[in-house]
């Protein structure tokens, strides 16, 4: 509708009219409630937004858009108790949009309750290679209740995670599963441990490379000369926020004005990027990258790693790297509101848009943070 096309073209205050004409005609569709409070969060307007969330859902509970809505609302404000609660609404409703998939597993879901000593539980991937980073963090949590844990993954992550502690056998996703005994995605595990924001599992580094491919970087890379600054300005074009979170290359140029070696951490690029790429002083090296496991023996090399909201960059702060994240100035949930940190990675800083499609300030900001090291 009228709205929604506003909305993506970034007119929120004509958007938030159009939907208020609605309203004045059909206040009790719980549709446009909901369209409304999207409207709010796009405006970081977040208190109006809960409102319109509460309002969609007193006129149907079951509304799953707004559950979902609601409960991601609660994880970026930081209501994490109530946020993970409604984060499970992903598997309940088929109005919702989400990229997951409900596996129908019989075998019982495990979400803290039940004693797992002496028992199999398989741990399984669900969205995205960035959520499989973040949330693989809970392993050895699962692990000390004295279970075998068995570990599906995407296969371009098999290599990485066959070390990562509390693991007992990695799969990939497509192959054959052993038996188990109970089974949770991993993104239902904060919900299973009862996480809060100070309760948060964050060791300085949960992941580490294979040393052989370390070795084998490092050589390729040759000596050091300068400081080394790992980049990625661009993630997958599916992803339902690219448009947001991406950045044309020809924005970076200020940071190459800095005394540092730059290194593309990407393995694929934008059409409109590579012409610019290959004439700049970043070094290339995707035909290099095979897995996952590659790209950690890189980023291992580099002493910061500039990334957007990206599986690069929850690979890098997971393995204790500094990581200057660009975000936004409407950012993804998990990395909350107003603040420079974030409490999933001590290594991690994030750099903020002023305003909606500001990447110039962040640029700047960044290109200062260069210059003092």
């Amino acid at each position: 509708n009228r709205g929604n096309v506003l909305q993506d073209m970034g007119r929120v205050e004509e958007a938030l009219a159009a939907y208020d004409e609605i309203l004045a005609v059909k206040g009790d569709s719980p549709a446009i409630w909901n369209n409304r409070g999207n409207v709010y969060e796009a405006m970081r307007r977040y208190q109006d937004a809960l409102h319109c969330y509460d309002r969609s859902l007193a006129l149907d509970a079951n509304y799953g858009p707004a559950q979902w809505n609601r409960a991601l609302l609660n994880l970026q404000y930081g209501n994490l108790r109530d946020g993970w609660q409604g984060y499970e609404s992903r598997w309940h409703n088929e109005l919702l949009n989400v990229y997951n998939e409900n596996r129908h597993f019989t075998e019982p879901l495990w979400l803290g309750a039940d004693s797992l000593e002496g028992k199999t539980i398989l741990l399984f991937a669900e969205q995205g290679l960035g959520d499989t980073l973040q949330f693989c963090r809970y392993a050895p949590l699962v692990k000390a209740r004295g279970a075998h844990v068995l570990l599906e993954v995407q296969p371009p992550l098999v290599g990485l995670l066959g070390s990562l502690a509390g693991v007992d056998r990695v799969i990939a996703k497509g192959d054959e599963l052993p038996a188990f005994d109970f089974q949770c995605p991993l993104m239902s595990l904060p919900l299973a441990f009862g996480t809060e924001v100070d309760t948060i599992p964050a060791p300085e580094r949960y992941l580490a490379p294979d040393q052989r491919r370390v070795t084998t970087w490092s050589a390729r890379l040759g000596p050091r000369r300068r400081p080394r600054v790992g980049l990625v300005w661009s993630g997958n074009v599916q992803h339902a926020n690219d448009h947001n979170r991406s950045i044309p290359f020809a924005q970076l140029a200020p940071l190459f004005a800095q005394n540092c070696d730059f290194f593309s951490l990407q393995k694929e690029y934008r059409k409109d990027d590579i012409a610019l790429l290959d004439a700049s002083a970043v070094t290339r090296m995707d035909a290099l990258l095979f897995d996952f496991a590659d790209t950690a023996a890189l980023a291992e090399q580099m002493d910061v790693v500039i990334a957007v909201d990206t599986s690069v960059a929850h690979l890098a702060a997971a393995l204790g790297k500094p990581v200057w994240l660009m975000l936004p100035n409407v950012a993804d949930w998990r990395w909350l509101t107003e603040r420079g940190d974030s409490p999933w990675y001590p290594s991690m800083r994030l750099f903020r848009q002023p305003a909606r499609g500001d990447w110039d300030s962040v640029i700047a900001a960044l290109a200062r943070e260069l210059g003092a090291m």
